[in-house]
């Protein structure tokens, strides 16, 4: 499980380093709604990662609690 907390972590840190890049890659170019549309989706991907480990986080809880 802490591996998986781990991973998570770098995923989620990749994805912002990745969008910062883009970002600034775009912004430098002269196309600034490209570079807000990559942080929006950059953002996007990150929350749906956390929706996603935060699912199995409460599905764990709830086996360990025994709620049906």
């Amino acid at each position: 499980m802490f591996s998986s907390a781990v991973s998570a972590l770098l995923q989620i840190a990749g994805i912002g380093f990745l969008t910062a890049v883009l970002h600034t890659v775009l912004k430098l170019a002269g196309k600034e709604d490209f570079a807000h549309w990559t942080t929006l989706a950059g953002l996007a991907i990150a929350l749906l990662l956390v929706l996603s480990k935060l699912e199995t986080l409460l599905s764990e809880i709830t086996s360990v609690f025994r709620f049906q």
